[in-house]
């Protein structure tokens, strides 16, 4: 039902190595963000020349479509430095209009509850969520959990005024492209994975594979890392197709989802999922 594979999302031979003549209907991709975290330019959260990261980005997206359905979709999470021109966001954007196949249908904003900044700035709580389709993929409203508590906005229907309760599908707020209803993934939580410094929350993922994908499709995810697409294709009954160039996230993600079989749980807090190493 699932693979998982140590391979680089830039190389097409690997690409072709893990999906064969397989095509996806829904992509997910967390790639690095090209911004430096902490002030520290560590390996996992390094910073290249904006060049270098385009051409990089070019490679990774060309892959993608050579294992896209007809009709799919593709989301891209992405960063923007405040401090260094809102890089690589905007060259990311003009980047992708390169490939035709490929059709702009909204510019998501989740929001963090933590974030970085100083006394003399905006607290910086953003995360960026491009979303592209190929052809006409389906889309499905999934609802918050959010309760509509205004009323008003009234119109004819039908010769009769209604309001907007009385014409609403649901009594929840349908989302919006700024997503502000999802807790960011903390230490104290139990989808928690240590060591994943970048994993996305578990209801992000789900909404998304939920509202761009259906039943037993195939949903694919070229950078891994804590292995959230792969656990919530499990749950929403997917197949999911990964890689990470990164032998122990690879494995990290592997370990999730057996976890998850196993105990039910969606992490593991803050214990150490390598116990053979403590």
């Amino acid at each position: 039902k699932h693979k998982v594979g140590v391979l680089d999302a830039t190389s097409l031979a690997d690409t072709q190595k893990l999906f064969g003549k397989e095509k996806a209907q829904l992509v997910i991709n967390d790639p690095p963000y090209n911004v430096v975290v902490g002030n520290a330019n560590t390996q996992n959260l390094s910073k290249i020349n904006i060049e270098e990261y385009i051409n990089f980005s070019r490679k990774w997206v060309t892959n993608v479509i050579s294992i896209l359905d007809k009709d799919a979709a593709l989301y891209i999470w992405l960063g923007a430095d405040q401090n260094d021109g809102f890089q690589p966001l905007p060259e990311f954007m003009i980047m992708m209009r390169e490939f035709e196949e490929l059709k702009t249908r909204s510019f998501i904003t989740m929001r963090n509850q933590r974030g970085y900044g100083t006394q003399k700035n905006w607290m910086s709580v953003r995360q960026e969520l491009l979303y592209y389709i190929k052809g006409n993929p389906p889309f499905k409203v999934i609802y918050t959990d959010i309760p509509k508590i205004l009323g008003g906005y009234y119109k004819k229907v039908n010769g009769e005024i209604t309001d907007n309760f009385e014409r609403s599908k649901s009594e929840f707020i349908r989302p919006g492209n700024v997503w502000v209803d999802i807790q960011q993934v903390f230490y104290r939580m139990e989808e928690n994975v240590p060591g994943a410094y970048a994993q996305k929350p578990l209801k992000a993922i789900s909404r998304i594979i939920e509202a761009s994908s259906k039943k037993n499709n195939l949903v694919a995810d070229f950078f891994s890392h804590s292995g959230v697409t792969l656990l919530a294709s499990e749950m929403l009954g997917r197949s999911c197709y990964a890689m990470e160039i990164d032998p122990v996230f690879a494995e990290l993600s592997i370990r999730r989802l057996e976890y998850y079989r196993k105990t039910g749980k969606t992490g593991w807090q803050w214990k150490n999922p390598f116990p053979e190493l403590t």
